[in-house]
């Protein structure tokens, strides 16, 4: 191999690492998607907060730098800030309940592109909620 052929070698390996190493975006949900939610008594630190983290709060999104609408969904009290957004006991007038509904109004969340959420976690934020949205 000679020198020019090196030099573009290390390059194209020096642009690999670079590339993964900036890829906040790639995450693997296949480990969130597996946990189970129960149908009542929902944690907010077990069941709610994992799914935010691996879903809602990657680059761009609702995480402490980007706030997308405002929002953070980093820990129960930038969660529940807002009682438009969660009104505890009353999830059928939260506005995070509508958005992963996907319900007419709202915006949906995530958006189409974004990694989904199951059914199981849209019913765990929904239970979550109705049980009072609590810090547990």
């Amino acid at each position: 191999m000679n020198k020019k052929s090196f030099n573009i070698f290390l390059l194209l390996v020096f642009a690999t690492i670079i590339l993964f190493a900036g890829c906040k975006d790639s995450i693997n949900t296949s480990e969130i998607d597996s946990l189970f939610i129960p149908s009542v008594n929902v944690s907010y630190n077990q069941h709610i907060q994992p799914v935010f983290t691996a879903k809602c709060n990657y680059s761009g999104c609702h995480n402490s730098e980007d706030a997308a609408g405002g929002l953070m969904l980093t820990s129960w009290a930038t969660t529940t800030s807002n009682v438009s957004v969660v009104f505890p006991g009353e999830p059928e007038n939260s506005i995070l309940v509508w958005a992963v509904r996907g319900e007419a109004g709202s915006r949906n969340m995530p958006p189409v592109g974004s990694y989904p959420l199951t059914q199981s976690q849209i019913q765990g934020i929904e239970v979550w909620v109705a049980e009072g949205a609590k810090a547990n």
